[in-house]
């Protein structure tokens, strides 16, 4: 696959679709963490409303940030991109990707909440979550944008250097600037507290 990151060249990409994991387990490649406290349930699941027609990766558990780093990745300049669906919770509905983790502790993530409708972006330091101001606008928290549950949607960030672009379901939502994380790191899924979410059709590559 050939795309244009900010200008950057994308040379290729990787394609997870979770369709030669054994249903009910967790997927093959993957470390399943968290950040914080809780007991995360990462498992691949049939659904047959997934793009994909086929088999997801089902977040189903309780957790103050659940997390699954992809083992092996180590990015600094590329792109992530995923499709989900928040299917249930009552304290959070969210779906979220990391990119440049140094561990379950350290990295930035983007998330979409289908409960406040917008979609943020965010460092964790030290365990530590905060949102990150958006390019052209003061204050405020995010973009508010509509994330129907048990709708299937697109999730995307591209980054190069400080510079982060975010778009949703094709549209380019927002930018950002931050120097927290210069250095390569992991990619990942992401969600929050209870959340129950679906995830298909992972795609992340490297530019050069």
């Amino acid at each position: 696959m050939a795309g244009i990151l900010l200008g950057t060249t994308v040379a290729a990409a990787e394609t997870v679709d979770f369709q030669v994991d054994a249903a009910g387990a967790p997927p093959n490649g993957w470390t399943i963490t968290m950040t914080g406290t809780g007991t995360p349930r990462w498992t691949v699941e049939r659904d047959d409303t997934a793009p994909s027609k086929g088999q997801v990766l089902r977040q189903s558990g309780k957790a103050t940030y659940p997390l699954a780093l992809r083992d092996g990745t180590n990015v600094r300049d590329g792109f992530v991109e995923v499709r989900f669906k928040a299917i249930a919770g009552s304290e959070d509905r969210a779906a979220g990707i990391v990119w440049r983790a140094k561990d379950a502790n350290n990295y930035y993530v983007v998330r979409a909440n289908a409960l406040e409708s917008n979609v943020v972006p965010y460092k964790t330091v030290g365990g530590v979550r905060s949102s990150l101001d958006i390019l052209g606008q003061k204050g405020g928290y995010g973009i508010k944008v509509p994330v129907p549950s048990n709708q299937w949607h697109t999730l995307r960030v591209e980054f190069a250097g400080r510079r982060f672009k975010v778009t949703f379901n094709g549209k380019p939502l927002f930018e950002v600037e931050d120097r927290t994380f210069p250095d390569p790191g992991m990619i990942g899924l992401w969600t929050k507290a209870d959340s129950v979410t679906a995830f298909d059709g992972l795609i992340y590559g490297e530019g050069k």
